[in-house]
């Protein structure tokens, strides 16, 4: 990588399970790569899916300095014609502003006055994080750079199987995707597969992936609408040529009010299912904010690398649970491992929800969802050395505190 930025940068290969020294986050794993200098990342990718890297480097992120990364499987069979990827973004930089002006008046101004928090914080199956959908407002939302003025037009046959492959790389928004008048059938979440899934719609939290299966008869849209914000994206989708008769905004309009799926809560398949093991040790990492104007904390404390990190051992099974203490949800990501979503049995499908008899196996994930006023649980096993960062993937939240490490050797 050479950095021909004005700015120190880094490059994070997000979900890959690599040796730490190449994992790409400055201070703890690696100093910045300053300008005009280079650094060379090398490493055996572990897993096949859909990936993505990014910045690791201020916010950076956010001002599009990111790529999707596809890592195929020669033993795939596959069962669809043809595939096609989504990169879902918010965009700010160059309409008057950019995110590092939104951060510095976040920093010094605080958040808009909130209302005193309702006992489920606004979450409902068809508001899944609640009433808040993010602290930035923006003027675009795009799938692969176009904002829905001018989407890409991608031409199909009617009939063909089209595998889409859905990154949310966005900073500070979630988003809502469908297809009008179709099914989608999920069959992947942060690159792991699941059970296979038939659905109207799913909700992807920034750094999170969802590959799904269609089938296109007709021309129309994916829609990627912002969740609890105003603004859609959009991509077309041209069979044999003939224009689309979707009434877009009725369908965006739908979307909004509908319950969409949560990745989380798929059964992974056997092959990627962590062995039975109860867990040795279980780390709990409090999210709170915001606080002091616009502090987000992780236990208390503000990410201070290399200090206030977590010492695991290496060789166990240990159990992150994520304990949103806020009335925002939180993508929270870890870095170095693929953990394992478990869900409390008897509770409903997805993560979060209220407790049942005991913790139940469900997707393998990088990235996962955690609601306001929830707890997530995820297992993974120290089988990969080194200090690895764990964060809120919003780019504001993660700026401002929201981050710690776990650590071992």
């Amino acid at each position: 990588m050479t950095n021909n930025l004005p700015a120190d940068t880094s490059v994070h290969w997000h979900g890959l399970a690599i040796p730490n020294p190449m994992d790409g986050v400055p201070v703890l794993t690696q100093a910045a790569t300053a300008p005009g200098q280079r650094f060379n990342y090398e490493f055996a990718v572990p897993d096949s899916g859909t990936y993505w890297f990014h910045s690791h480097e201020g916010t950076q992120t956010d001002r599009g300095l990111f790529g999707p990364l596809i890592i195929e499987d020669p033993n795939e069979r596959a069962n669809y014609d043809d595939e096609l990827v989504l990169v879902l973004d918010d965009w700010i930089d160059g309409t008057g502003t950019n995110p590092d002006q939104v951060l510095e008046k976040l920093k010094m101004n605080g958040m808009a006055s909130m209302s005193p928090m309702a006992p489920d914080a606004g979450v409902t199956p068809t508001t899944p994080l609640g009433d808040d959908g993010g602290d930035v407002t923006y003027p675009y939302f795009v799938i692969n750079g176009r904002v829905r003025t001018d989407p890409q037009t991608v031409d199909y046959r009617a009939g063909q199987r089209i595998r889409l492959r859905i990154i949310n790389a966005g900073g500070d928004t979630a988003f809502r995707v469908g297809v009008p008048n179709t099914k989608m059938t999920v069959t992947h979440t942060d690159g792991f597969p699941v059970v296979p899934r038939e659905t109207d719609s799913v909700i992807l939290g920034m750094g999170e992936r969802v590959d799904a299966t269609i089938t296109v008869n007709s021309s129309g849209p994916v829609i990627a609408a912002a969740y609890a914000k105003d603004g859609f994206a959009q991509l077309n989708m041209r069979v044999n040529g003939a224009p689309s008769g979707v009434e877009i905004d009725q369908y965006v309009a739908a979307l909004n009010i509908t319950a969409p799926l949560d990745t989380a809560g798929l059964p992974a398949t056997p092959e990627v299912n962590l062995s039975q093991r109860n867990p040795d040790q279980t780390v709990e990492l409090r999210l709170a904010g915001p606080s002091n104007g616009y502090h987000w904390t992780i236990n208390g404390k503000l990410y201070d690398p290399p200090n206030d990190g977590i010492e695991v051992t290496p060789g166990q099974r240990v159990r992150i649970r994520f304990i949103n203490e806020s009335k925002m949800f939180h993508p929270m990501h870890f870095h170095g491992h693929t953990a394992q979503v478990m869900l409390p049995t008897g509770g409903p499908g997805g993560p979060g929800g209220p407790g049942g008899s005991g913790p139940a196996p469900a997707a393998r994930k990088d990235t996962v969802l955690v609601a306001p006023l929830a707890t997530v649980d995820m297992d993974f096993d120290t089988n990969n050395p080194g200090k690895w960062i764990s964060h809120c993937h919003n780019t504001y939240h993660l700026e401002s505190g929201m981050a710690t490490f776990l650590y071992y050797s």
